[in-house]
């Protein structure tokens, strides 16, 4: 999807994000809906875990089979495709210079591909991992760890929105990049907030995470690059965009069992 879009129009990755923020949002829907439907019944845990799982999965077959058979058809999508063909071939026998190759790609474009390492990197790091096992007992007892998950994933769609304000919108790679590296910060401040401070304290953070996470996430996707591409270096751009937040995630989630040092769980 990235890359059939970056291939379109670069207007059109703001929106992608969003929707995948909103997603996370409704999955979060979909846990509290569950828990609440089988909190008090026999086997509840398992009973909701299936029925998470069935509803989730059906919504992700659907969304594949209409990106198969439903986008390929769209009356937009056709129509760039074939002015896109038409137009790189033109341009190529014109000027006779060749596609950048993806080596290339990355060079011009490495601050987005570091920036989007390191801030899923970070944001799995924490996110859920942390947030389930080592919050400690609260108020808000089996519901806490749900609600921390929730507040990070509204947050996250929120924040995916305010780049449609031009002033909040941040268009400098360095500082995109910069703001990325900081958020190594709140690894302590998660850290001290679980040890020390009361289960706001740690609302308040979550929040924040899931702030930054969607809004550089999605400054750096539509950040601006040092050129103008065509269509095929659009999408290897966009296919390698979404590789770099892919590994991000693998290493977030690695790191995250780095909480579990002295920690008193067992396996």
């Amino acid at each position: 999807m990235m890359g059939d879009l970056s291939c379109i129009s670069g207007d059109l990755i703001q929106p992608f994000a969003a929707g995948l923020g909103v997603a996370g949002a409704i999955t979060s829907g979909l846990s509290l809906f569950t828990k609440a439907v089988f909190q008090n019944s026999r086997d509840g845990l398992r009973k909701g875990a299936i029925l998470f799982l069935a509803i989730s999965s059906l919504i992700e077959l659907l969304c594949v089979v209409i990106y198969a058979l439903m986008f390929p058809k769209l009356s937009i999508v056709q129509n760039y495709q074939a002015h896109s063909v038409s137009n790189e071939l033109e341009n190529a026998q014109e000027s006779g210079v060749l596609p950048a190759g993806n080596l290339e790609l990355a060079h011009e474009n490495i601050y987005k591909l570091i920036s989007l390492f390191l801030t899923y990197a970070l944001t799995l790091s924490i996110f859920p991992g942390f947030l389930y096992e080592n919050t400690g007992k609260h108020e808000l007892n089996s519901w806490y760890p749900l609600v921390l998950i929730t507040c990070f994933n509204v947050c996250d769609a929120l924040s995916r929105y305010t780049t449609l304000i031009k002033p909040l919108k941040m268009e400098s790679g360095t500082w995109i990049t910069i703001c990325a590296l900081a958020r190594i910060l709140l690894v302590p401040a998660f850290y001290f907030t679980a040890k020390y401070a009361d289960q706001g304290w740690m609302i308040f953070l979550t929040s924040f995470l899931g702030i930054t996470n969607g809004y550089l996430t999605v400054c750096t996707l539509t950040g601006p690059s040092k050129k103008i591409y065509n269509a095929s270096e659009s999408s290897s751009l966009g296919n390698m965009l979404v590789a770099s937040m892919l590994c991000g995630i693998f290493a977030g989630a690695c790191l995250s069992w780095l909480w579990l040092i002295g920690s008193k769980i067992s396996f």
